[in-house]
């Protein structure tokens, strides 16, 4: 015996650094998990379970790729403006808020919070929820129908942080047919958790629903949920003051739904409106509320008692419903209010936030002075034309998400009409794809009137559109402080749109501060005409990065090309007559060789101040066109011919000019 309890001791003293092992293992594993979090969120990735305080960067675009949850004892601060573009991954996209951490949202009436998928359909993604210790009927340390999470417990004074200011859209991915995420789920939430100014828009299931618990939520909008806009179970017992319910969708479910035991949770003044008939009100077994300052308008049945209960348990403005039973065969449980349900409605005039998780679809021929609002999220679905005699303005901070669907989405000003871009340097105008995936949509193209050698009244090869006359001067509008990204859908395999397409535009028009950013084609291309340009940059667009053809005998000033990506053409190309437009300053820097400028047949320019770095080929004649064409710091390019064949050039001098500080250039780095 005794031998055998020393060989017990042995076997389990040898265990010991083995046991230790796997814990410091485990340990670091979740240090290596967390830092790899920590690092995506720098990048503005999120996914994966952060295990310790953060805050997210104010005003700022985040993508959200998978789940992303906060474990117990960490806080998720998301402040003002700050927006999270969910993939449309359905029920393997969401933010879960475990038991024991916190959320904070701090938005703002100006700046909410905005969480929704590129396009914002139903159900393209999960949605919020948060997992409290308040009690529950369901127990405490239940298990959610949704992501396993735990929650419940015998705080209803639990604290998971705060929501103010939050637009919510495309959430209600189906897990079967009796689960589905919720835009925001309350699991046994708290009192403590302050909950303001929510909106939920588009969901394919809920808006919101309570499981349990003691929250109230202040200020509620809900804009066509599919399902219930609020619904509750589990015995919670909140409030909501001032719910504004919109539904404009056949076949949603009710405006609430209220389902096992009563805990008597309150609504005060609830409006709720439908354009397509539906249920507003239904009660499930025994639920119940107390609902004071009811509007409804537009539903076939106002209140359904579903499983024949009590009308006794729903109390409207201190009394229970004066209701009459529908006449409709075999009904026993669906009635119309006689009265209790014309108070004021909830005004929500003063309620701006909540367009800005709502997207304004932009297409169609824009007509007369159009002005659009930097408050408002645009989403450009197809082609957005400015006709002759039409103006359209963009004012500062107006961002505008281009659908990824290629040749048919782009903006245009046709000949005689204006566009104006009106940015600053703290707020560009942003006009890119969700992903700015190049290929993604076609671009800005505008035309005007100034003189090109395809002649007068020539022919697109993008969209077909007419330009060219003979006003140098033509004035198409004022550009300023514009990023775009994601352009150069293909047509074929010769025509691209390129990120701005400049067809005779004359000299009248302002365009500065221009970046083009991830362009299948190329950054900027001059087709004739006189424009002129002061302050662009581009950034790894596929082929040109400036190109020109068709005689553009206008003037760029302060060019900053970057090429960190394999395969693209060139940083200049000039093509066909030689109309000898003027660069001052250009800076072109490539990591991935290549060619830097590249001048077709007969073409040229003037080029003051050059800088061009780490391209294999400097300078290329293609058509052994003279490199007198190409005057540099005024005087022909000095250069060696690389192959004696009079292509391909290197210079000798001339191309090692102070490279341009960017370093001022903030704008350029701004996203949706």
């Amino acid at each position: 015996m005794k031998k055998l309890a020393l060989r017990i001791l042995a076997i389990a003293l040898l265990a010991v650094p083995f046991l230790t092992s796997c814990k410091d293992d485990d340990k670091e594993k979740e240090e290596g998990e967390n830092a790899t979090v920590l690092e995506n969120l720098k990048k503005g990735v999120m996914e994966g379970k952060l295990t310790e305080d953060y805050s997210l960067e104010a005003s700022t675009s985040y993508k959200l790729t998978g789940s992303f949850t906060v474990t117990e004892g960490a806080t998720l601060t998301i402040p003002a403006g700050t927006e999270i573009i969910a993939d449309a991954g359905g029920t393997e996209v969401y933010i879960g808020i475990l038991t024991g951490s916190k959320i904070n949202i701090e938005g703002s009436s100006t700046s909410p919070v905005v969480m929704t998928s590129a396009e914002g359909n139903p159900g393209d993604w999960g949605g919020l929820t948060i997992c409290g210790l308040a009690k529950t009927t369901a127990g405490a340390d239940a298990v959610a129908e949704v992501g396993g999470f735990i929650y419940g417990g015998a705080d209803d004074a639990d604290n998971s942080g705060s929501i103010r200011y939050l637009v919510i859209k495309g959430t209600g991915a189906s897990i079967n047919s009796e689960s589905q995420y919720n835009g925001v789920s309350f699991y046994a939430v708290g009192s403590g958790t302050t909950v303001e100014n929510l909106a939920v828009i588009n969901g394919s299931d809920d808006g919101v629903e309570f499981f349990g618990g003691s929250v109230s939520v202040t200020n509620l909008f809900l804009e066509n949920n599919e399902d219930d806009a609020i619904d509750w179970t589990e015995g919670w017992n909140g409030t909501v003051t001032n719910a504004y319910v919109s539904h404009t969708i056949a076949d949603f479910s009710t405006v609430v739904e209220a389902d096992k035991d009563n805990n008597n949770p309150k609504i005060i003044n609830l409006t709720a409106i439908s354009t397509t008939g539906g249920t507003a009100l239904q009660f499930k077994k025994e639920s119940g509320s107390t609902i004071t300052g009811l509007y409804l308008s537009g539903y076939e049945v106002d209140l359904d008692m579903k499983d024949e209960g009590s009308l006794s348990n729903v109390f409207i403005d201190g009394a229970n419903p004066d209701a009459t039973l529908l006449d409709i065969e075999g009904n026993a449980t669906k009635y119309e209010l006689n009265s209790g349900k014309d108070s004021e409605m909830v005004d929500i005039s003063d309620w701006t936030w909540v367009s800005a998780g709502v997207s304004a679809e932009l297409t169609g021929n824009v007509v007369g002075k159009v002005t659009l609002n930097a408050d408002t999220k645009y989403k450009l679905t197809g082609s957005y034309i400015v006709q002759e005699g039409a103006e359209l303005t963009i004012p500062a901070g107006t961002k505008i998400t281009a659908a990824a669907d290629g040749t048919s989405v782009y903006i245009a000003v046709l000949m005689g009409g204006k566009i104006n871009i009106n940015g600053t340097a703290d707020n560009p105008v942003v006009i890119s794809s969700a992903n700015a995936e190049p290929g993604d949509w076609g671009g800005l193209t505008i035309c005007g009137k100034a003189s090109t050698t395809a002649g007068v009244d020539a022919v697109a090869e993008v969209g077909g559109f007419v330009y060219g006359g003979n006003s140098a001067d033509d004035n198409s509008g004022s550009i300023t402080y514009l990023v775009i990204k994601g352009t150069g859908a293909s047509i074929n395999s010769e025509s691209q749109y390129n990120g701005v397409s400049l067809y005779a535009v004359g000299s009248g028009t302002t365009l500065e501060n221009i970046a083009v950013i991830d362009g299948a084609d190329d950054g900027i291309e001059f087709f004739g005409g006189s424009a002129m340009v002061k302050n662009i940059y581009l950034e790894n667009n596929e082929d040109d990065a400036v190109d020109w053809t068709e005689g553009w005998n206008g003037a760029v000033e302060n060019t900053y090309i970057s090429h960190t990506i394999e395969g693209f053409s060139t940083a200049f190309e000039g093509d066909k007559d030689n109309g000898n437009p003027t660069f001052t300053n250009v800076t072109a820097i490539s990591n991935t060789g290549g060619t830097g400028l590249q001048f077709k047949k007969e073409s040229g320019a003037t080029i003051t101040g050059l800088h061009i770095e780490g391209y294999d080929i400097e300078l290329n004649m293609k058509d052994a066109g003279a490199t007198t064409n190409v005057i540099v710091d005024g005087s022909a390019a000095d250069v060696t011919d690389k192959d004696g064949e009079g292509k391909n050039f290197d210079f000798n001098s001339g191309a090692d000019s102070d490279a341009i500080d960017i370093s001022s250039w903030t704008w350029r780095t701004a996203s949706l």
